[in-house]
């Protein structure tokens, strides 16, 4: 299956999209895997709070009671995941991405609508992975490393920004991999600056139709 572009797609970004800017390809993720990617999480959590009120629901309080306070922090969990469930339902219509000549874009949000994007040369590290759910719908998810870490508890971890439920990601991923490669190419090393035997990429772009 080949990649999509999804001309429809492209008035989504008109408010952020430069006036010399060309869109490469866009389009959305997949209804049900990416709504539905998180159940592995929500069910792994319904078990747990299964088996955590199995065990406590007969322990006594210091006056004799039966307190609930343990069987509501255990379904911390659950809520967490209903959240991101019902969020990307909400936020689904309004939810596409994009690459173009100069960099990759996300727009999202059910409330408003939130804009995300990522020049290229800001890209340390792109990857492309695919879950057994998105596998039996023949979608995957592209995630890219512009640096931002967290760190907890000493512990430092990479924050991606992520397309998720794409079809044919690997594809997608060869294709903004390249670009990516081309534009760092074509700012350490300008046309002006290049030897005869090194003339750089071509610098224009064609759209995907």
């Amino acid at each position: 299956m080949s990649s999509t572009f999804d001309k429809n797609l492209l008035p989504h970004f008109d408010s952020v999209k430069d006036d010399d800017e060309d869109i490469l390809w866009t389009d959305k993720p997949k209804f049900i895997p990416y709504t539905i990617t998180g159940f592995g999480l929500g069910i792994g959590a319904f078990i747990f709070v299964g088996i955590y009120y199995l065990m406590t629901k007969n322990v006594k309080n210091e006056d004799g009671t039966t307190g609930n306070f343990q069987i509501w922090f255990a379904a911390l969990p659950i809520v967490f995941f209903l959240w991101e469930f019902f969020r990307k339902i909400l936020s689904y219509g309004n939810t596409s991405y994009a690459y173009t000549n100069k960099r990759v874009m996300m727009r999202t949000g059910f409330i408003g609508t939130d804009f995300k994007s990522i020049d290229y040369d800001k890209i340390s590290d792109i990857e492309v992975t695919v879950n057994f759910i998105e596998r039996a719908f023949n979608v995957g998810t592209i995630k890219f490393f512009s640096g931002r870490t967290q760190t907890d508890d000493g512990t430092t971890t990479k924050l991606y920004d992520r397309w998720e439920a794409i079809s044919s990601p690997y594809e997608v991923f060869k294709k903004v991999k390249q670009i990516s490669v081309d534009i760092k190419t074509d700012f350490n090393y300008p046309n002006a600056l290049r030897p005869e035997t090194n003339p750089g990429y071509n610098t224009k772009y064609d759209r995907k139709e």
